[in-house]
Order: C-alpha cells, then structure tokens, then sequence
C-alpha cells in the first residue's frame, strides 16, 4: 500500500514512549511521520500496513514530508539533546512552524529555547506528557504551553490522541511561553509527594502494625475502591502482589531501599525557593529520596540507637486513621502544587488557569485521582480561589481527615519511623490556618543583630529599634 506524501505531524525520538505516541496518533487517523538515524527504528515505521505513517531516516527529507506549518515533536532526553536536535532542524524549517518538546525539559531552558528561535520566526512550544509508556499508546495527559496559535495547530492533532474524561480529552493550552513545562514539573512535583506519602504509610503498615504485604495490598486496594481511588494507589497494590520471580515472597521485599531526587521533582522545589512559595510536602519528599541514597551511613547508625518501646495498639483503628492520614495529606499536596503554579503564572505571566491543569489531570496522567473531580469543579467556580485550602469542599474534606494525620503522625512519632511528607503536610495546614505565627521574633531578632527592621501590627512604617531591657 503507498504510503502517504503530506505528513501532519513528524516525530523525532523512536524509543519506547515516541513510538507509541506516534503509534497512537496514527491509530487516530492522523497522518503521521517518524524520525530516527537508528535505520532498523525507521525501518520499523515504513514495515508497518498502514498508509498514515511512515519512517524516516534522512532529516531533510522527514522535513520536507511534512504539511505547511511544519509541526516536529520530540520526544529526546532534556538538555543537551534538546539543543542538538534543535540546531540540525534551525536551518530546514522556515518561519510559522513548530517545534515541540515533549520530554521533561526545565521551563528556563524553554524560555531560553523560545527567545532564539523567535528570532527565525520558528515557535517553540513546550509540552508535558505524562502516562508512562502506556499512557503514550493509549491515551496521555497531555500539557502544551505557547500559546493560542500553537494550540490552533496543535489541538486537533492532541485531543485526537489524548485520555479522555466522558467526552472531554484531557490536553488543553496551560498558557503562554513554558507554561506547559512548569505544569508538569509540578505535576511531578505532586507525584513525588503523594508517592512519598504512600511509601510512609507502607512503612507504618510494615512496620508497626506487622502487616504482610497481602495484607498490606488488600488495605491499599480497599482504598483505592473508595475516595482514595487514584492510579498511584492502585500501582502500590499491584507492586505489593507481585511474587519474586527468583525466589519466594514478593518482588519488592528484594528491591533496595534508595533512590535519589533529580529533575522534575527537584526543580519544583527549587523554584518554589526563587518564587517564595512554600510546599513542605514536595520539598520533604525530595529531601526523603536523598536521605534514602545514605544507605551506607543508614547501616553504620541503625545499631548505634534503639527504638523506642512500642505501646499497645489496635491495627483496625490505626488502619482507619492512616487512610484519612493519606486522604488529608493528598488534598495538601496538591494545594500546595496549584499554589505554586498559580504563583509562577502570575510572576512569569503564562495565564494558566487552574481549573483547566486539574480538569487534564483527571486521566492518562501519573497523578490522576478521585479527589481531582471536586478540586477542578472548585477552581472553576472561583478561578481566583487564593489557595485550594480555602475552597468549601477542601474545608470539608480536611475536616473529615485531618485528626487523621495527627494520630497517624504521634503513631510514627512513638514508634521512630520516619514520616517526612506526611509531617510536612499537616505542618502546612497548620500554619495556613494560623492568623498569627511567630515570625514576629524572629524579625526582632534580625533587627537586633543585623539591624534588619520590621514592621509593626499598629501602625504603617518600617522600624529600627534598641533592642535590650533599659
């Protein structure tokens, strides 16, 4: 069968998640073209039956195959890859077309990427993607920034091969510039923190109720059956079943206890810094991963300290107050993920609307839950809702949950475990909900040895004092 001559969209990067998004939007009904200097990747591509997709492994004639505007998408690893593979397609584009990043680039390096090929009147546009590999072949949360003409061209092609809520494709434009590079650091920001939380309740599980991992996946599937009902809860009971398949017992008993924070995760947390917003429960959770990379100083210290005496303790009433623990502590992760992107939005001016980046976020993507219908539905009603604290249905959700947290937490306190996230999470409740911190002694403080000032609760100004009894 020929194969077709006019492409609407060309891909470049034949791994495993290019090519089942490319697989994808050609099983769409898009016409559709791949790149790759891999010959046998391209060789794949043009073996294929079908007429809406072809492989290509000269750049200048992948190119030229491609409909007016050019839309290039790709999908390499971010950095320096991004750069090369931008520089060998500068010279064949002309002005009016696209290049799309959908990998996991920092949102400064789209910036920067945007400002140089403007200059060639080329529009670089960058977009989230998350789903995984299976996402990819069957349907992503998809998070395109650069604006209305990008998405005028783009759209079609995306909500084609996009998840989907009822009708609804979850894909839609997150602003202008990098806007979709930073909705999806943070998303994964979020997802550090929710992963983060489930492994603390795993651990509370394992470790102070002696729970086996059956055990354990049958408590996570019954919550997964109701309110906590989200795909990262549902991959933990799939985990914890999974049998060794070297041995006896299951998989993840074997799997070694480190990891490291990098990328995503971490950028969200240090652009929280530069923007002044805080997410304790994001910023613990990548803390959590680097402390965990410590296993050799882990092992020198766990004989030197005893555990505390563990007091008597009733597993179903633990088990009650753990789900409202992770319940409470997912609605104040993603708070504090929206407020840092509604804060990014206004510093760097994407006009990203939040009511939209929940709605996507509802399926195809790493973070989709239950609790996303209710937070999307609450954004929408009040687009300039300062913080999703203040929504009524998080009032009432946290309500319902959080006394959870507190007994969760002296649980773990008591017992030694560690539960970075989860204290991180009530700490930010708790001090959201405070009209009065302590802040005002440690602006006294600094005024006393550094002459740093303050402000005053009784009238306007800026003040210096002498500190010290007269």
């Amino acid at each position: 069968m020929a194969k077709a001559t006019q492409f609407e969209l060309g891909l470049i990067g034949l791994g495993t998640m290019g090519m089942n998004l490319l697989l994808n939007l050609a099983d769409r009904g898009n016409v559709v073209a791949g790149y790759s200097r891999d010959r046998s990747k391209s060789a794949e591509l043009r073996e294929l039956p079908a007429d809406n997709i072809q492989g290509f492994d000269d750049l200048a004639e992948f190119v030229a195959a491609l409909r007016i505007p050019r839309v290039v998408l790709l999908l390499v690893p971010a950095g320096p890859t991004v750069d090369s593979v931008v520089a060998g397609l500068r010279p064949l584009l002309a002005r009016g077309d696209f290049i799309v990043d959908a990998g996991n680039s920092f949102h400064r390096d789209t910036t920067r990427r945007i400002a140089e090929l403007a200059a060639d009147g080329i529009e670089f546009v960058g977009m989230g993607v998350s789903g995984g590999e299976s996402g990819a072949r069957h349907g992503p949360s998809m998070m395109p920034g650069g604006g209305q003409r990008a998405w005028e061209r783009l759209g079609p092609l995306l909500e084609s091969a996009a998840a989907r809520v009822g009708d609804e494709p979850c894909v839609a434009p997150m602003g202008e510039g990098a806007a979709g590079h930073y909705v999806k650091m943070i998303h994964n920001g979020i997802e550090y923190a929710l992963m983060q939380m489930l492994a603390e309740c795993y651990d509370l599980m394992r470790r102070r109720l002696g729970m086996s991992n059956e055990q354990m996946a049958a408590e996570f599937a019954r919550w997964n059956a109701g309110r906590l009902q989200s795909y990262l809860v549902e991959i933990t009971v799939e985990v914890l079943r999974t049998p060794e398949p070297h041995g006896a017992g299951a998989l993840v008993d074997a799997v070694l206890d480190r990891a490291r924070a990098k990328g995503t995760g971490k950028w969200s947390s240090q652009d929280a810094m530069d923007l002044g917003v805080p997410v304790p429960a994001i910023d613990a959770a990548v803390s959590a991963r680097e402390l965990s990379a410590y296993k050799t100083e882990r092992l020198r210290l766990a004989p030197l300290y005893s555990d505390p005496p563990a007091a008597p303790l009733d597993r179903a009433v633990a088990l009650e107050a753990l789900e409202r623990a992770y319940h409470a502590g997912a609605w104040i992760a993603y708070a504090q993920g929206l407020a840092q992107i509604a804060q990014a939005s206004a510093e760097y001016g994407f006009g990203t609307e939040l009511a939209t980046v929940a709605r996507i976020w509802r399926a195809g993507c790493i973070i989709r839950a239950a609790i996303l219908d209710p937070i999307a539905a609450a954004f929408a009603s009040d687009p300039v809702l300062p913080n999703l604290l203040a929504a009524p249905v998080a009032v009432r959700a946290l309500d319902d949950s959080v006394d959870g947290l507190r007994a969760t937490l002296r649980v773990a306190i008591d017992a030694g475990i560690p539960a970075p996230a989860l204290a991180a999470a009530l700490a930010y409740f708790d001090g959201m909900r405070s009209a009065r911190l302590p802040a005002n002694l440690i602006q006294a403080q600094r005024d006393l040895f550094g002459a740093h000032t303050y402000e005053r609760t009784d009238r306007d100004g800026v003040f210096h004092s002498a500190w010290g009894a007269p």
